[in-house]
């Protein structure tokens, strides 16, 4: 088999190489180029941390016998996820850049190139699992639970698990490591990346505010009955669940419960104000591309590092409505809700504000069925 393995520069995927170079497989390595400096606002003094990365990843594919590329899909990953991040935060949305890049980058234009190459399939260092049953392929959780990342992978297709690898999906982050150390890879012991790969500092608001050229225009913190509680430095610096930075004292906690572009307004409220018994669900992908059409139950997470919940979900217009069993907290517009039945991703789609129509629809619905 030809696989076109992704090489970020980090352990895992330099560890999912090797792996699949020792079965004996044809493998081409290859790095995404995906932003400059000035994306990041680094200086271009600087090196960037993406230029040591194609290193570390270029040293592990010679050592394994491996041809390498690397790929410059920077004007691809501005339109497609630095723009929407900007956008999302500007509409008072809380974005999840990470999943879009793996939908519109890694199984989207790295499988034109694999195509070109010639490849059977493409790999990358994600630890999920993937396998076939009853005539569909099905996404699976990693056996590490702990370093599962099925949560931000639910927008693939059936086309795209047939032509995929993830040789890390049975393997725990130690043997990931231990690999790595006997294959005398240069990043054995480099450090998992924690922020966005553009926002190396987690400065989210500057990173916009750098590319608007606009710094964020200060606003009113509101009750929930439009009470004025102070002076906030902008709706790009706010989530709903947020505590802290608020930039201004209460007498006992006050908390993000709402951002609203429409007048600049950041809603805030005690923490009992943020849970909700439900959430309405767009751009919805079913991993078995079959439609729902009636009402099912299932596990649903919220966030990334959340357990699944019991969760009932009703079609209604094209959306998904998600009934908790038990009311939960901060749920954002902008992040991915999850499905899952078991180890399985049935699919997801991104939580979205609801109207009053979808809550006049979703309070009908729960008295009517008791929930």
């Amino acid at each position: 088999m030809k696989v076109l393995v992704a090489m970020s520069g980090g352990v895992d995927s330099s560890v999912a190489a090797k792996l699949l170079c020792d079965e004996g497989n044809v493998c081409i390595g290859c790095t995404m180029k995906l932003y400059s400096n000035e994306d990041a606002g680094i200086s271009k003094s600087h090196t960037c941390c993406s230029l040591d990365d194609v290193e570390d990843a270029r040293s592990v594919a010679e050592r394994l016998g491996m041809e390498y590329f690397v790929f410059n899909f920077s004007d691809d990953f501005h339109k497609k996820v630095i723009d929407k991040f900007i956008d999302s935060y500007l509409a008072g949305i809380t974005p999840n850049p990470c999943i879009d890049c793996n939908r519109y980058m890694k199984f989207d234009k790295l499988f034109s190139r694999a195509e070109v190459l010639g490849c059977d399939k493409i790999a990358t260092g994600h630890y999920a699992r993937i396998d076939f049953k009853d005539g569909k392929y099905r996404l699976l959780r990693a056996v590490d639970t702990t370093k599962d990342q099925s949560y931000v992978l639910y927008s693939m297709n059936q086309y795209q698990l047939e032509h995929t690898v993830f040789p890390l999906g049975g393997l725990c982050k130690d043997e990931v490591r231990a690999i790595a150390a006997q294959g005398g890879f240069v990043n054995a012991e480099k450090p998992d990346s924690q922020d966005i790969c553009f926002v190396p500092d987690g400065d989210y608001a500057r990173i916009i505010e750098l590319h608007t050229g606009k710094m964020a225009e200060p606003g009113d913190f509101v009750d929930r009955d439009g009470r004025v509680l102070g002076r906030h430095n902008g709706i790009i610096r706010y989530t709903p669940g947020q505590r802290k930075g608020l930039g201004i004292s209460f007498e006992g906690r006050k908390y993000v419960l709402r951002v609203t572009p429409e007048d600049n307004t950041v809603t805030l409220g005690d923490e009992p104000e943020l849970y909700s018994r439900y959430a309405c669900i767009s751009d919805v992908n079913i991993i078995s591309g079959e439609e729902v059409t009636a009402p099912f139950d299932c596990g649903i997470k919220i966030r990334y590092r959340q357990p699944d919940k019991p969760t009932h979900i009703v079609p209604y217009r094209g959306l998904l409505i998600a009934f908790f069993r038990e009311p939960q907290r901060a749920v954002t517009p902008g992040q991915a809700a999850v499905m899952y039945d078991g180890d399985v991703v049935l699919g997801g789609g991104t939580i979205v504000r609801d109207t009053p129509e979808l809550r006049e629809f979703a309070e009908k619905y729960m008295a009517e069925h008791d929930i």
